[in-house]
C-alpha cells in the first residue's frame, strides 16, 4: 500500500469510529428513554460516558506508550466494539449494568481516539501531506461525520429499532480495528518512549506542556473558548429561540447554519492554511467565532442578522482546531506525542461540563440579555487576552528541544 494510501486508511478508519460514536450519542439515551422513561438517569448515562473519556485521554496515555501505539488502537477499539455490543444487551441486563458498560465504552473511545491521532503525523510526513492541511480536512471532515452520524442516527432507531442501532455502532469500532490492524504500519518511532514508570511517564507529559508556553496558552484558551460554545448551545440559544422565535426548529437552524459555515471554513483553510500566518490566524479565528456570535443574541431580535453573524463565525472556528494540531504534532517532541496528545485534549474539553453551568447560572442571575452581554466580553477576555499577553502561536514548530522527562 502506497504511504497515501495508508494515510487515507488511518483517517477513513478514525472517521468511521467517529460515525459509529455519532450513533450512539443518539441512540443510548434513547434506550435509556425506551427503558426507564427517566430523564435523570439519560444524565446519569451521559455523564458516566464523558467523564471517564476525559480522564483516560490523559492518564492512559502512558500504557500505551508501553504497549504500542498502533497495537493499543487495535485492541481499544475491538474492545469498544465488544462493548457496545454488550450495551445492546443492557435493558435485560439492568441500569446499573448499563451505566458500568457506557463508562467502559467512554473510557474506551478516549484512548483510542488519542492514539489514531498520534498515528496520523508519521502517516502525513510519510504520505508528503503538510500537516495543517491534514488537520484542517480532517477537522471539516470531523464536523461533516458528526451532523450526518447524529442524523443517521435517528434515522437507525426509526428505521431498524435501538438496540440494532447500537449494534452498527459496534461493527464501526470492530471496522476500525480491523482496518488499522491490516492496513496500517507505522515505522519504528525514531525516538521509543523511555522505559519509566507509570508516574514518571505521566508527569513527563505535564512538565512538557508547562515548559511550552505557546502550547498551553493555545489550550487555554481554546478550553474557554469550548466553554462559551457549550453554553451558549446548551442555554444561551435555545433561550434566545423561545424568547424571539418561539419555534424549536430555529435551534436547528442556528446550530445548522454554524456547522455550514465551520465547514466552508475548513474547506478554506485547507486550501489556504499553508499560506496564512499562524499566530494572528489563531487569534482572529478565536476573536470572531466567539463574541461576535454572543453580541449578535444579545443585540438583536433579527433572525438574519444573527444567522449571518453565527455563519461567519463557523467560518472563523475552522482555522482554530487545525492550527492547534498542527502545533501539536510539530511542537511536541515525538517520544512525548501520546502523553501530550492526551493530556492536550482532556485539558481542551475541561471547559464543556464549567460550559453548562455558566450558561444557567449566568441567566438565572443576571437575565438573559446582560448574561450575553457580560459573557461576550469574558468571552474576548479569556479567548484573545492571553494570546496578546504571551507568545503568539508559532509559525513554524518549536527549535528547541525539550527533556522528555523531568529532572
Amino acid at each position: 500500500m502506497t504511504p497515501r494510501r495508508e494515510l487515507y486508511t488511518l483517517v477513513g478508519a478514525d472517521l468511521l469510529s467517529n460515525l459509529g460514536t455519532r450513533i450512539s450519542v443518539v441512540a443510548i439515551p434513547w434506550l435509556v428513554l425506551e427503558t426507564t422513561g427517566s430523564p435523570t438517569r439519560m444524565g446519569l448515562v451521559a455523564a458516566a460516558e464523558t467523564l471517564p473519556y476525559m480522564l483516560s485521554s490523559a492518564l492512559a496515555t502512558p500504557w500505551a506508550d508501553r504497549f504500542g501505539v498502533r497495537r493499543t488502537s487495535v485492541a481499544v477499539d475491538a474492545a469498544s466494539a465488544a462493548a457496545m455490543a454488550v450495551v445492546a444487551l443492557a435493558p435485560w441486563l439492568g441500569f446499573g449494568t448499563l451505566l458500568v458498560l457506557v463508562a467502559v465504552a467512554g473510557g474506551l473511545r478516549g484512548i483510542g481516539d488519542r492514539v489514531r491521532h498520534v498515528l496520523f503525523k508519521p502517516a502525513a510526513e510519510r504520505a508528503g501531506v503538510p500537516l495543517i492541511r491534514l488537520t484542517s480536512a480532517y477537522d471539516g471532515l470531523a464536523r461533516g461525520m458528526t451532523l450526518f452520524g447524529a442524523v443517521l442516527g435517528g434515522l437507525l432507531i426509526d428505521w431498524v429499532g435501538v438496540t440494532r442501532a447500537i449494534w452498527i455502532d459496534a461493527a464501526t469500532f470492530a471496522a476500525c480495528a480491523l482496518l488499522i490492524g491490516a492496513l496500517v504500519r507505522p515505522p519504528a518511532p525514531a525516538q521509543p518512549a523511555p522505559r519509566e514508570s507509570y508516574l514518571r511517564a505521566l508527569r513527563g507529559g505535564f512538565a512538557y506542556l508547562r515548559t511550552d508556553r505557546t502550547l498551553l496558552t493555545m489550550l487555554v484558551v481554546v478550553s474557554a473558548s469550548n466553554m462559551f460554545a457549550n453554553a451558549s448551545v446548551a442555554v444561551w440559544i435555545p433561550l434566545w429561540v423561545d424568547r424571539v422565535l418561539g419555534d424549536p426548529a430555529g435551534f436547528g437552524l442556528l446550530l445548522g447554519v454554524f456547522s455550514a459555515g465551520a465547514l466552508l471554513g475548513n474547506l478554506l483553510f485547507t486550501v489556504a492554511g499553508t499560506r496564512l500566518p499562524r499566530g494572528t490566524t489563531f487569534a482572529l479565528g478565536l476573536a470572531l467565532s466567539g463574541t461576535p456570535r454572543l453580541l449578535a443574541l444579545a443585540l438583536s431580535d433579527d433572525l438574519v442578522v444573527v444567522l449571518v453573524v453565527t455563519f461567519v463565525s463557523g467560518i472563523a472556528i475552522a482555522a482554530v482546531n487545525p492550527l492547534l494540531g498542527a502545533a501539536l504534532y510539530e511542537r511536541v517532541p515525538e517520544s512525548l506525542q501520546t502523553r501530550v496528545l492526551g493530556i492536550s485534549g482532556s485539558v481542551a474539553f475541561l471547559g464543556l461540563p464549567v460550559g453548562a453551568l455558566l450558561g444557567g447560572w449566568s441567566v438565572a442571575v443576571l437575565g438573559l440579555t446582560p448574561a450575553l452581554l457580560v459573557m461576550a466580553a469574558a468571552c474576548l477576555v479569556l479567548t484573545v487576552v492571553p494570546l496578546l499577553l504571551s507568545r503568539p502561536p508559532a509559525d513554524r514548530p518549536a527549535a528547541e528541544p525539550v527533556a522528555s522527562t523531568p529532572a
